[in-house]
């Protein structure tokens, strides 16, 4: 029996619809402790947020596992608590998580798209309604207020409530179950921005689109939208066994990228011996270079068409090589920097054949919308490859972190007792 007087439900005890209680459960990091997952998220009591007038307090079901709670938990690139820190914020721990699905438990008294018992997808988007660049009609992604729910701000998913601005909160498709509810948003708006947002290079129909990563949580919600636009995607990755995965969800075919040798930064433009290997390649080692590569994106796709959009999101590793293959007049939209941030490019490919190098974060509220849209409409597979339970969360970031984890995403259950809930609300 629920005791409505409670002042802490234990995890997948639901309290009464409506009902708030003084504290929750969460995984919390704390700078003492930065380092890797199993280290850095220790399970803590704390005071459950209070909602602002265009917020409101969500009841978690699942959350969506990603590298923001890697990052957040070893203090770098950026020490998030430090920064808040900075800006204000009194509180000296985090809560992650940016993706999730949920319950509206409370509604701030601004709050007109909500009410309390809505079943909810929510995805990362913050930003300060007032900021004069937003209230101009501008992209509020690039707005000075611009924040990602669960890194950039504390009260992200991996507790029992967290709190959300009225807007990130979009439909739960009915379909769907708590954890593959949560598995998709992060990644899949991130995706559709790439693809869909940047006008002048939005993906087309025959479009031949380049995806690194095919496998990861980006690669697989960019083969199923880039497939769904009626373009040609073809995935990058690093194992064959990840062939099967992408093909299923679209992908004109794969290229394993360690049949490759040319990775890193270009050599110095006077070295012609190296110059020449980054380009041909290791005949001793029977890899091939750049244009090698290259080929194999031909033979995919039948003729000597190169990629109108490539989707990059190693950075320093594969950025030459994606300004070299992408088309005349393409697009290469960068989203992350997971092998480095110090990338190089041949600028004569750049300006005498007019390719876009466009950088690419996160979503806006159209974005977030399109995107729901095809998951509620059963036109995008959230690619759950794994549920966690509450228990696991560390060791389900820890995978992510030596780059074990399975294809596609990963969940993590919180207020859901058990996989499988959650169909036909």
């Amino acid at each position: 029996m629920i005791d409505i007087a409670a002042n802490l439900y234990e995890i997948g005890e639901m309290p009464p619809l409506a009902h708030v209680p003084p504290k929750m459960y969460a995984w919390v990091i704390r700078p003492e402790r930065y380092g890797e997952p199993l280290d850095s998220f220790k399970v803590e009591v704390v005071d459950v947020p209070e909602p602002g007038d265009d917020e409101a307090l969500v009841y978690v079901m699942a959350a969506g596992v990603n590298y923001n709670g890697l990052w957040a938990g070893r203090g770098k690139p950026v020490d998030v608590i430090a920064q808040r820190r900075k800006n204000g914020d009194q509180n000296s721990f985090q809560i992650c998580g940016t993706d999730a699905s949920a319950i509206v438990y409370k509604v701030g008294r601004k709050v007109s798209n909500l009410k309390v018992g809505d079943r909810l997808v929510v995805y990362g988007s913050q930003w300060d309604a007032d900021c004069p660049h937003v209230l101009e009609g501008g992209d509020p992604v690039q707005s000075r207020t611009y924040k990602v729910w669960g890194y950039e701000t504390n009260w992200g998913s991996f507790a029992q409530f967290s709190v959300v601005q009225a807007h990130q909160c979009l439909p739960k498709p009915a379909h769907l179950t708590w954890e593959e509810a949560a598995a998709y948003m992060a990644s899949g708006v991130c995706a559709y921005r790439m693809l869909h947002h940047w006008s002048e290079n939005a993906v087309r129909p025959d479009d031949v689109v380049l995806i690194w990563g095919g496998g990861g949580g980006v690669g697989c919600m960019a083969i199923q939208i880039a497939k769904e636009a009626g373009a040609i995607p073809v995935a990058v990755i690093s194992d064959d066994r990840k062939i099967e995965f992408c093909l299923k969800l679209g992908a004109a075919g794969c290229i394993n990228r360690t049949h490759f040798d040319h990775w890193g930064k270009l050599p110095p433009i006077d070295d012609r011996e190296a110059n020449d290997l980054w380009l041909r390649g290791s005949n001793r080692e029977s890899k091939a270079g750049a244009l090698g590569f290259r080929r194999a994106i031909w033979k995919i796709v039948g003729d000597r068409r190169n990629p109108q959009i490539v989707i990059e999101h190693p950075g320093e590793d594969t950025l030459p090589t994606s300004m070299f293959v992408c088309a005349t007049g393409g697009m290469v939209v960068i989203c992350a920097g997971t092998t480095g941030y110090r990338a190089t490019t041949d600028l004569r490919y750049v300006w005498m054949q007019q390719k876009r190098l466009q950088g690419s974060h996160a979503a806006d509220d159209i974005d977030a919308a399109n995107c729901n849209a095809l998951a509620l409409s059963k036109r995008l597979d959230p690619c759950l490859s794994r549920t966690f339970t509450w228990d696991d969360l560390p060791q389900a970031h820890q995978l992510m972190a030596d780059n074990h984890h399975p294809p596609g995403n990963m969940s993590v259950l919180v207020g859901s007792p058990r996989p499988g809930l959650g169909l036909g609300e």
